[in-house]
């Protein structure tokens, strides 16, 4: 449709006269789809049975200072004490069941009183959100990264510790193991340590519960795993291959001195592309029992000049090497292996997502237990914004040989300020409750499409 200039442009008038007043207005109007995916997943009932073993609050239970916490974050607030921006608006209070909201205190004292089997209830409930999923999906094939990410806090919070901290160096932290689900983009569980720990410390332990958990309730699936070079062990991959899983690792170097001979020493490589050579062989290190399969890589780059650079002077590159070495029982080429285990890079994404996007590396009190809540507030933040992707699509990929998600998804701060943070007014006309948003085509839209999908279970 075509519009005359007159119609389109007006003249520039003064600013208008604020006014404050108590009105049914929400800048949340997307919650609306948090509460139906709430209440299809039965999240505030499961929530409660969580801490069901701990004496009663007197007016806030702690499983709604628990959702409070996951609506804050999917709403993209940091601290605690934000919650003063939202705390007058009727919608996140209708979502939460209240008439008012608790204040920072009542929100850390709720924290403070929580206890480990609390913690332990939370991550089965994360692991079972996250299966309930995988259980409709029914995947063939399931790929599961670990990893441990860093936590800094300029506090003396409890358990926290100064170790390896490249971001704030001797700043405490707490250093969590992730275990990550790739074909679904979410984290199916975690281990809280401290900050002065080796990735490998709890490891073994950890992934054998996260895969006894997936197994048990997807029979007959067929489990990969990918690991970094601090996983690297004999027991490790001896525990892996008894118990028919699949795996690629990388080796560290600096702990074999025999794999650089082994290097140098190599006059034949095949290329996988016009930069990538290998070669593969049986290998082990002198200290272990068996051998195993080992694929060595060697990539061409360019190398960084030394010294003073002339910008006015042509100065060509001179090429060298960088050399990768993978540990892995897989029996596929080792173009189709270095793909997988180059895959591991969608676990670094989530892991900046779930900080930049969730806070989860936000220390909000000195109590260990409250730190470990907060944290899964963070990953169910997380989850959940994948789970209302997933809910209202089917998958979009197949499987990939870096394994990547099967749906395009959305990044939480895309969702905030496309369907959460909507303006809109709460009224009811004729009686009946209603949210009113702005009468835009797209968003409606969406937002139908979201509600229809959500609706059988809702």
């Amino acid at each position: 449709m075509k519009y005359s200039r007159s119609a389109v442009h007006r003249r520039l008038h003064k600013m208008p006269a604020l006014r404050f007043e108590t009105q049914a207005l929400t800048s949340c109007g997307g919650l609306i789809l948090f509460q139906a995916l709430s209440a299809q997943l039965r999240l505030k009932e499961r929530l409660h049975a969580c801490f069901s073993h701990l004496p009663t609050h007197p007016i806030f239970g702690h499983h709604v200072v628990m959702l409070l916490l996951v609506v804050h974050l999917l709403l993209g607030y940091r601290e605690l004490r934000d919650g003063r921006y939202y705390r007058d608006d009727p919608l996140i209070r209708r979502v939460l069941g209240l008439t008012r909201l608790p204040d920072v205190a009542t929100i850390s004292r709720a924290l403070a009183s929580a206890d480990a089997r609390s913690v332990a209830k939370l991550r089965a409930l994360l692991r079972d959100l996250v299966l309930d999923r995988l259980r409709c999906l029914r995947p063939a094939r399931l790929t599961v990264d670990f990893d441990g990410s860093v936590l800094s806090t300029q506090r003396a919070a409890e358990g926290s510790a100064v170790g390896f901290n490249k971001q704030k160096k001797g700043a405490r932290s707490y250093y969590p193991l992730f275990c990550t689900i790739a074909q679904t983009g979410q984290v199916f569980d975690f281990a809280h340590r401290p900050g002065n720990v080796h990735d490998s410390r709890e490891a073994q332990g950890f992934m054998t519960a996260c895969v006894s958990a997936l197994r048990t309730a997807l029979p007959g699936v067929h489990l990969e795993v990918r690991l970094d070079s601090a996983f690297f062990s004999e027991a490790l991959v001896t525990a892996l291959e008894a118990a028919g899983i699949e795996f690629t690792i990388s080796v560290p170097f600096e702990r074999f001195v025999e794999l650089k001979a082994l290097l140098e020493g190599r006059q034949r490589w095949r290329w996988i592309g016009p930069t990538v050579a290998y070669f593969d062989t049986a290998w082990k290190p002198k200290s272990w029992a068996s051998r195993a399969r080992f694929v060595f890589l060697r990539q061409v780059v360019a190398e960084r000049a030394r010294g003073p650079v002339q910008l006015d002077l042509f100065i060509p590159q001179e090429l060298g090497y960088e050399f990768k070495v993978i540990v892995t029982n897989k029996t596929v080429s080792p173009a189709t292996v270095l793909a997988f285990h180059n895959g591991r890079g969608g676990q670094e994404c989530l892991f900046g997502q779930l900080k930049t996007q969730c806070h989860a590396d936000y220390i909000p009190v000195r109590r260990l237990v409250g730190n470990q809540l907060f944290l899964l507030a963070a990953v169910l933040s997380h989850n959940l914004g994948r789970e209302l992707q997933m809910a209202a699509q089917p998958p979009e990929r197949h499987t990939t040989p870096k394994r990547m998600a099967l749906w395009v998804f959305r990044e939480l701060h895309t969702l905030r300020r496309t369907l959460f943070l909507r303006a809109g007014r709460l009224t009811r006309p004729d009686g009946e409750l209603t949210l009113t948003l702005s009468a835009n085509a797209d968003v409606r839209d969406e937002f139908l499409h979201y509600l229809e999908a959500l609706a059988p279970a809702a």
